[in-house]
C-alpha cells in the first residue's frame, strides 16, 4: 500500500470522529428546539386559557386600530 493511501486512511479515520461529533451537536440542537417549541406551545395554551377566562363567550370582538366610526360613536372624535 502506498504511503498516500495510508495517509488517506488515517485522515478518513479521524474525520469519522469529527463527523460523529458534529452529528451529536445536531441532535442536541434538535432536542433543544423541541423543548423550546413545547414551551412556546404551553405558553400559547396558557394565554388562550386566560383569554377565554376573561371573555368566556369567545366573542373577542372585531376591534380595529383607528376605526373612525367607532371613535366617533364613543365620542372620542
Amino acid at each position: 500500500m502506498s504511503s498516500l493511501g495510508r495517509l488517506m486512511e488515517i485522515y478518513q479515520f479521524f474525520w469519522m470522529f469529527e463527523s460523529h461529533a458534529q452529528q451529536r451537536l445536531g441532535w442536541n440542537d434538535a432536542a433543544q428546539a423541541r423543548i423550546a417549541r413545547e414551551k412556546a406551545e404551553d405558553q400559547a395554551r396558557a394565554q388562550l386559557r386566560a383569554m377565554m377566562i376573561a371573555n368566556p363567550s369567545g366573542a373577542l370582538g372585531n376591534a380595529q386600530l383607528n376605526d373612525r366610526e367607532a371613535l366617533e360613536r364613543s365620542g372620542l372624535l
